[in-house]
């Protein structure tokens, strides 16, 4: 095996991580943004890694986020325990329908809305960044902008400590390809109504360089617990 896929949404994003990286074994690749084309190239990585021969150990997925206000703060690192499809479902009469409600076959798919971080590569990752906050990452194909949706994320997820765009779609593509995932984030603004001069995406960068080290640890350390 190789060593870690580290995957990011956009370059500047991958070019934080990797420029708090000095382990050649860790690849980095910005894939784009949103849950589709999230799983979509991961699964594409994966599937080529392990047709050359050099399969990947681990996948992670990295990058910004927003913060839910008392959870993660601008600034703050935080582990996901688990990537969260938070609007994949259906709307009611009654509320939201998570899709693990609908009674769809989601064995046949391989995950429901809910994907576990692995929990070697997590204990290994919370090891290197003790200082971290750990909790679910919801993962939205539509940036909450408003104080309700805020809200009603919150009462629907109430352990949620962040939420961003990429994590559920490249854990899916991990748990097809069986290959252990976690996900990554550092906060660059709150969750709530719309206002990027609230946005503080050079600190979350500052921060992800910071917390890329830990990645390139968790390598060998993964390696040592798994083994």
């Amino acid at each position: 095996m190789t060593g870690l896929l580290v995957v990011t949404a956009v370059p500047a994003e991958a070019d934080a991580v990797r420029s708090g990286l000095t382990d050649p074994t860790v690849t980095v690749a910005p894939v784009g943004v949103g849950p589709a084309v999230a799983a979509a190239a991961t699964a594409r990585l994966l599937a080529l890694a392990e047709a050359a021969g050099r399969p990947y150990r681990a996948v992670v997925s990295a990058g910004v986020a927003g913060g839910f206000t008392g959870r993660a703060e601008v600034g703050d690192t935080v582990l996901g325990t688990a990537s969260i499809a938070a609007d994949l479902g259906a709307e009611s009469p009654d509320g939201f329908i998570p899709v693990d409600e609908l009674g769809m076959p989601l064995a046949l798919l391989g995950a429901g809305s809910v994907v576990r971080a692995d929990p070697v590569l997590l204990a290994a990752l919370r090891a290197a960044l003790p200082a971290a906050t750990a909790g679910p990452v919801l993962t939205v194909s539509t940036v909450t902008g408003t104080a309700a949706s805020t809200e009603e994320l919150r009462r629907r997820h109430p352990e949620a400590v962040a939420e961003a765009m990429e994590g559920y779609g490249v854990a899916v593509a991990a748990t097809q390809a069986g290959v252990p995932f976690a996900e990554l984030r550092t906060i660059s603004n709150p969750i709530g109504p719309r206002d990027r001069d609230a946005w503080r995406l050079r600190e979350a960068l500052t921060a992800l360089t910071a917390a890329a080290p830990a990645l390139a640890l968790t390598t060998a350390e993964e390696h040592g617990l798994r083994a």
